[in-house]
């Protein structure tokens, strides 16, 4: 076990314990103010002071009122438990017991303070005859004893130290209940101690689970570790172990999406750079076709220093603290700009872009990089149309979004490659051989939507060609 689990059992078992004394001092305290009476204790008066005394003298004064000193007297003789004591006018107890004159004085003392202490009272019975009633403690030291203030009666008696059915008049010894406090208090430290034990495991297995996900991601595993652990239930720290799982699993996919690019841009460069080195033995080699090699070499210049921009553009996309700040963009203006500038290229390829829709709404985002998305987009569909074709654009609004859509009628995307093709460096094989690029554009635009809160879709039209919806939220 270690360090975490014993602080837990620790703090548990001292809190158990703390809990269990504070409970048991409250009990004794309560029963030692009920063995209180005024400037004597009950024990040593024998006059019972506690709730279940009360409770028989109201008993008492109901049964004198309703069924008179006949009632009363069959209400003193049945009572077992405990031993009432009524006493008349004259100083007789009604069943004949004696009772000293210490405890009467005793009881006449405790009436006169009803307001503290209602258990010594003067009832009046229907014929106006006055009683006064109080209960006395039973005797717990055993066969033989007698009550305090009163005298023990003759063997076989119905006296204060005698229980009908008792051999010789004497009651039965009653248990001894010394150690039954230190056997509860036993019990109660086994049970918090069992608990501690049992909650501090219940606490730290996760927590070692969790430690043994870290060691492994630490030494490079990181395949998901806590949720392969049984019996771990559902409370914070198994959230905290799905968290970790989770975290782990994101930094899997994007070490493994470093190193794919890092293939993709080595294998990227490699190709320009031996046209370079081609274009530059061409050169030494025939001095007199050294212009058509300058020509090769700023083309292929030219290729990887767009290469390298994208791949920067890229770079600075999948860290949204170093974006540009956001400002307030009239979205329809954008739109006509980026389609003035496409069609001119359009037309030198032999396509035509066609424009239909109206939104004038705002968004808010940086320009330069939702310029980059769109452009690159509509040039997207521009090189994967065929010569003499289309490419529709149109532009909508609703109340809380825009949305643009590029259309074209080029040979489309597999089925399976549409969830790809915003992956950097995916061309499809139906047109890798046929398009000049790179494979980046439609990663940048999704990037770029993303980081402006929205959302792009590529579905295959039908009759041929590829559809590719972009959605951006108004400016709030």
């Amino acid at each position: 076990m270690g360090r975490l689990f014993w602080k837990f059992f620790l703090s548990i078992l001292l809190a158990q314990l703390a809990a269990t004394i504070g409970v048991g001092t409250v009990f004794w305290l309560r029963d030692q103010a009920r063995t209180q009476a005024v400037g004597d204790s009950p024990r040593a008066t024998g006059i019972d002071s506690g709730p279940s005394a009360e409770f028989m003298i109201d008993s008492a004064a109901a049964t004198l009122k309703h069924g008179g000193r006949a009632a009363l007297r069959e209400l003193v003789v049945g009572t077992t438990r405990h031993s009432m004591f009524v006493i008349d006018a004259n100083g007789r107890e009604m069943l004949g017991r004696t009772v000293t004159p210490a405890l009467r004085a005793q009881a006449e003392r405790m009436l006169a303070h009803p307001a503290r202490l209602n258990v010594v009272r003067t009832l009046t019975a229907p014929d106006g005859e006055r009683f006064l009633v109080f209960v006395r403690w039973l005797d717990q030291r055993g066969p033989g004893a007698a009550g305090p203030g009163l005298r023990q009666m003759a063997p076989g008696g119905f006296g204060p130290d005698a229980r009908p059915g008792a051999p010789g008049g004497q009651r039965r010894p009653p248990p001894n209940r010394e150690l039954l406090p230190y056997i509860t208090m036993s019990g109660a430290t086994l049970a918090s101690l069992l608990f501690a034990a049992l909650l501090a495991w219940y606490f730290s297995r996760p927590i070692r689970a969790l430690r043994g996900a870290f060691e492994a991601a630490a030494g490079g595993d990181l395949s998901p570790r806590f949720a392969e652990v049984k019996g771990v239930r559902g409370d914070e720290l198994n959230d905290l172990g799905r968290d970790f799982d989770r975290m782990s699993g994101q930094l899997r996919a994007l070490m493994d999406g470093q190193r794919r690019l890092l293939h993709d841009v080595s294998h990227e460069l490699r190709s320009p750079l031996a046209r370079l080195q081609a274009a530059i033995g061409l050169a030494h080699q025939q001095p007199d076709k050294i212009g058509a090699s300058l020509e090769r070499i700023e083309r292929e210049s030219v290729r990887m220093d767009k290469l390298v921009g994208e791949l920067l553009t890229l770079s600075r996309l999948e860290v949204p603290d170093a974006l540009p700040r956001y400002e307030d963009i009239a979205f329809m203006e954008l739109v006509d700009d980026i389609v003035a500038d496409a069609r001119f290229e359009a037309e030198q390829c032999g396509r035509r872009i066609a424009l239909s829709g109206q939104a004038i709404v705002t968004v808010r985002g940086a320009p330069d990089l939702l310029w980059s998305a769109l452009e690159n987009v509509i040039r997207n569909a521009i090189k994967h149309s065929g010569e003499g074709g289309v490419i529709e654009i149109g532009v909508s609004a609703d109340a809380d979004r825009v949305q643009l859509s590029v259309c074209d009628r080029g040979p489309g995307v597999a089925q399976a490659d549409l969830a790809s093709i915003f992956q950097p460096f995916f061309r499809s094989n139906a047109t890798s051989n046929n398009v000049d690029g790179h494979g980046l554009g439609l990663a940048i635009a999704q990037r770029v939507v993303d980081a402006h809160r929205g959302a792009i879709e590529a579905s295959n039209r039908e009759g041929g060609g590829l559809r590719v919806e972009i959605t951006l939220p108004l400016a709030g």
